[in-house]
């Protein structure tokens, strides 16, 4: 099988991290016999280096060609320290999701049995937490007017969505939850926020059209709560856009790092798969950021946008090798050796081959 893949390194430990995924890709093509082409882009700080648009138009137009986005990070300080910047790294990244059309993040929240002990939560809350957050990724705050009055004394961030945005997102998570536990939490501020109102007005509709799924809604500031109290209560959760942004990230600690998750945008055009993590600038060049969390990134790539399962488990299950025998980079080391964000591709890589 021909796959084509759009590899977007990104920003400081992106490169590194998506280098060891593309060992593992490249051993998965190797043994399955499939022809793998990539195509690398520039996209974020590079970008806008390189020409002065985070998110340029030949990097769009590789996207648009390709079967499948290999996504690294996207920021950099510089950025991140001058308010005043008229062009942002975090810019290309929505630009990305708005021009392909990535109305959906899909983040699963996993538990390792080997990395029980790195959560912050007690072994019996997490140990059979297993739940998917699917997130708006093209509505709300972060697209809508933003501003400041002429004295810059007064600033302003308008949160809108549309019937029938709302709607494509509580479907698909309905249709996700049919292929799980068949249980479904839609997570807003319905008490305060018109959007949220507008949100259960939308999922109150759809919800007749599920009866064996059992929908339950929550505040977000509740939800927030129940990931720490209860995670293993969740199945399959949906939500706005900046709701879910924060969400997940606090989900994402629950199994020890975030540097071990990973996540897919889907929607109108072609398919990206990225870790969760940032761009993480002060590790950036110094082989010890994780890779696992882009690796697993890679597995769900294989899973979602060429249906490949054999290919997608066998990345799975040497990361899970990885993990229980200690080829692990210093953020989950533990006190044992710690190998190189490098080491651990090439032992990945390995183990397929």
């Amino acid at each position: 099988m021909k796959l084509n893949i759009a590899v977007l390194s990104g920003d400081g430990i992106g490169p590194e991290v998506i280098e060891q995924a593309l060992k593992v890709v490249n051993a998965i093509g190797k043994k399955y016999n499939h022809e793998i082409n990539l195509t690398h882009a520039l996209t974020g700080a590079v970008a806008i280096d390189a020409t002065g648009n985070p998110y340029p138009d030949e990097t769009h137009e590789i996207c648009m060609q390709a079967d499948a986005v290999l996504f690294g990070a996207i920021g950099h300080p510089r950025f991140d320290n001058d308010p005043s910047a008229k062009v942002r790294p975090e810019q290309g990244l929505l630009a990305m999701r708005k021009k392909l059309g990535l109305y959906a993040n899909i983040r699963p929240t996993l538990v390792f049995p080997s990395l029980l002990h790195k959560s912050p939560l007690r072994r019996e809350l997490i140990e059979n937490a297993d739940f998917v957050c699917i997130r708006e990724l093209t509505g709300g705050i972060y697209f809508g007017d933003k501003g400041r009055n002429e004295t810059r004394d007064k600033a302003w961030d308008v949160c809108e969505y549309t019937k029938p945005e709302v709607d494509r997102i509580v479907r698909l998570a309905y249709e996700y939850a049919m292929k799980r536990r068949k249980k479904l939490c839609i997570v807003d501020k319905a008490n305060v926020l018109e959007t949220s109102r507008l949100w259960r007005e939308v999922a109150q509709g759809i919800e007749k059209e599920y009866p064996e799924v059992a929908t339950e809604y929550l505040f977000v500031d509740a939800a927030a709560m129940r990931i720490i109290q209860w995670p293993e209560g969740f199945d399959v959760m949906v939500t706005e856009n900046m709701f879910g942004d924060i969400l997940t990230d606090e989900a994402s600690v629950i199994s020890g790092s975030m540097g071990l998750m990973p996540s897919a945008s889907i929607g109108l055009h072609t398919s990206v798969f990225e870790p969760i993590h940032g761009s993480y600038p002060q590790a950036a060049g110094k082989n010890i950021a994780n890779p696992l969390g882009t690796v697993l990134s890679a597995a769900m790539m294989f899973e979602y946008a060429f249906k490949l399962m054999d290919e997608a488990n066998e990345i799975k299950d040497i990361v899970n090798k990885s993990l229980a025998e200690g080829v692990v980079t210093v953020d989950i080391a533990d006190g044992g050796k710690a190998f190189s964000t490098s080491e651990v591709g090439d032992w990945l890589a390995a183990q397929i081959a």
